[in-house]
């Protein structure tokens, strides 16, 4: 289920204006169907529909949302350079191998002067470009913040549709804050790499408070080991770590760019237990009850500001602001009036 066309190797992206290419007319019950029998092109055209914002994605969503929550959504996030997509091409080849069909969305982020961004994890995982069971989508970040692409939790919806046991989605290079991704996957893994810096992180804690496996990358190098101890010092100071019955994220060691005993098979064998671990204390549940939660309000939201936006410029907004210049009124009850006016 690669993307086509396979055989591109380096794509770039610009920000579209919304409903660009979707007006042209779209057959969506038929182009579902196709996507859910694994036609390649009918999956990427849906995902080109969602991140093009087309006046089709409500028809889309809809025709969709019967055939979803099915796949097990993993994320992998971690600072540049600790080997992200190395990491997610190694989980690929395991997971093809156990006969299972993977999607995978790697978010790359945009120039912000451009606006265009270097889809490099096309060329990276070029090892399953022609391998029918595995569709790879590079988003560009649009500047859209946390770590992700605005479109991808309906892009994750679409590669589910379409019959993936398992989406793989790989975040940018993420600093301390970038925690979106803990809020989209089932089983978030953050990797850190020895030598950059992660006993640090570990010390101020920051992205890695939101991890439910830690991957030790890399770890043939020097200060594998500290990296280790000091993820496991990390947990030793409590917080959520320390809960009745809570998970415990485990430490995996891997070389990821080994083709045998790189460690991606202990990865694995993890995320299954944290999987069992989800279903049996009822937190898979309730991360995807939020996960929804947070589709609709972030759903919402850009409505009302779309809303908003078409009153730029308007009387009504215009006399609210002359009489907050005048003292007439304050900027907070000026809102609220243009609220309930909306």
């Amino acid at each position: 289920m690669s993307e086509v066309p396979a055989g591109t190797a380096v794509q770039t992206s610009a920000p579209v204006a919304p409903g660009r290419r979707g007006r042209r007319a779209v057959d969506v019950p038929a182009l579902v169907e196709r996507a859910r029998e694994g036609d390649a092109r009918s999956v990427a055209r849906l995902i080109s529909l969602v991140e093009d914002a087309s006046p089709a994605l409500r028809e889309v969503a809809a025709a969709l949302a019967p055939h979803t929550g099915r796949a097990q959504v993993l994320g992998l996030t971690g600072s540049p350079g600790v080997g992200k997509s190395t990491t997610t091409t190694a989980l690929v080849r395991a997971l093809r191998q156990d006969g299972k069909r993977v999607g995978v969305l790697a978010v790359d982020p945009s120039s912000p002067f451009s606006g265009g961004a270097l889809l490099g994890d096309r060329v990276r995982m070029q090892d399953h470009a022609g391998d029918d069971g595995v569709f790879i989508r590079s988003m560009a970040s649009r500047g859209h913040l946390g770590g992700l692409s605005w479109a991808t939790p309906q892009a994750l919806r679409v590669l589910d549709a379409a019959g993936c046991d398992v989406v793989l989605i790989e975040t940018v290079g993420v600093g301390q804050s970038e925690l979106e991704i803990a809020s989209l996957a089932d089983t978030t893994l953050v990797l850190v790499a020895p030598g950059m810096g992660d006993g640090i992180q570990a010390a101020k804690a920051g992205i890695l408070e939101v991890a439910d496996v830690f991957v030790v990358n890399k770890a043939d190098r020097d200060g594998a080991h500290q990296a280790v101890r000091d993820l496991r010092y990390m947990q030793s100071l409590g917080g959520r770590y320390s809960e009745p019955g809570g998970w415990r994220p485990p430490i995996c060691r891997t070389v990821a760019s080994r083709d045998t005993d790189n460690g991606i098979d202990d990865v694995l064998a993890t995320v299954a237990d944290h999987r069992t671990w989800l279903e049996s204390s009822g937190e898979g549940h309730r991360r995807r009850a939020e996960r929804a939660a947070r589709e609709i309000e972030a759903i919402a939201l850009a409505a009302l500001r779309a809303r908003i936006g078409d009153l730029r410029g308007s009387a009504t907004l215009g006399a609210l602001a002359e009489r907050v210049v005048a003292g007439e009124t304050d900027p907070y009850a000026a809102a609220d009036e243009l609220v309930a006016r909306l």
